[in-house]
């Protein structure tokens, strides 16, 4: 492989390449994941529960969709902090107090967390898919760098949004490519628990639907008709 360096040429020499051969690509292995938490923010509150199921992997030219969603790490963790929100609470219906008799350790759960995508996606890249990202990205970024024997398996960018891809597709604002927007051949047919595994494979699904949908009218984002 030939590179160019300040007007230079150089050589860059890789011993396990024939001569003219064009290096491997890798592919990206897709986790979806959902967390359920006792506040907004990791740190001051704490995530009681995530799931991560496998979501579909990608080369650069196919796209491959999961033929069922039974790949899934789920885990109840212990409260790190005293501090919580009772509406959050609410949502996810999780008893806290039960988890902090009975829930696993940061530690041990994120360390397998790590240890089981990275056996998954083998030589593959792994990427987290969420929508919206940023939620569940911040709980589980901060929970893997500061609890994984081994870091983020998803290294400090790997993530996907699905909302944004919507809203990209389907030539909208973000702000209105929320679920509550997408068209029935889009969305799920699962409904939104609040149960960690369920609502990651119900994401899951989403994904899969947006990444294979072509776009309004093939990708021409001029058109405001959704279901053309």
């Amino acid at each position: 492989m030939i590179l160019k360096s300040h007007g230079a040429v150089r050589q860059n020499v890789d011993p396990s390449l024939a001569p003219g051969a064009t290096p491997l690509r890798r592919s990206d292995v897709y986790f979806s994941a959902d967390v359920e938490t006792d506040g907004p923010i990791p740190g001051p509150f704490s995530m009681l529960s995530f799931a991560i199921v496998y979501a579909g992997r990608y080369d650069g030219e196919r796209f491959e969709r999961p033929k069922s969603y039974d790949q899934v790490f789920y885990r109840e963790l212990s409260p790190i902090s005293s501090d919580f929100q009772v509406d959050a609470l609410k949502v996810n219906g999780l008893d806290r107090n039960r988890l902090t008799m009975e829930g696993d350790s940061p530690l041990q759960a994120m360390s397998d967390a790590s240890t089981w995508i990275k056996n998954y996606s083998g030589g593959a890249y792994p990427v987290l898919v969420a929508y919206p990202l940023s939620f569940d990205w911040t709980w589980l970024y901060w929970y893997f760098t500061k609890y994984s024997k081994s870091g983020s398996p998803f290294d400090y960018s790997r993530c996907f949004d699905i909302k944004t891809a919507f809203a990209i597709k389907a030539g909208i604002p973000v702000a209105e490519a929320g679920r509550s927007h997408l068209p029935a051949n889009l969305a799920s047919t699962r409904k939104h628990t609040h149960h960690a595994v369920d609502d990651a494979i119900e994401q899951a699904e989403i994904f899969a639907n947006v990444f294979e949908w072509e776009g309004v009218n093939g990708g021409d984002r001029r058109s405001k008709d959704l279901f053309t």
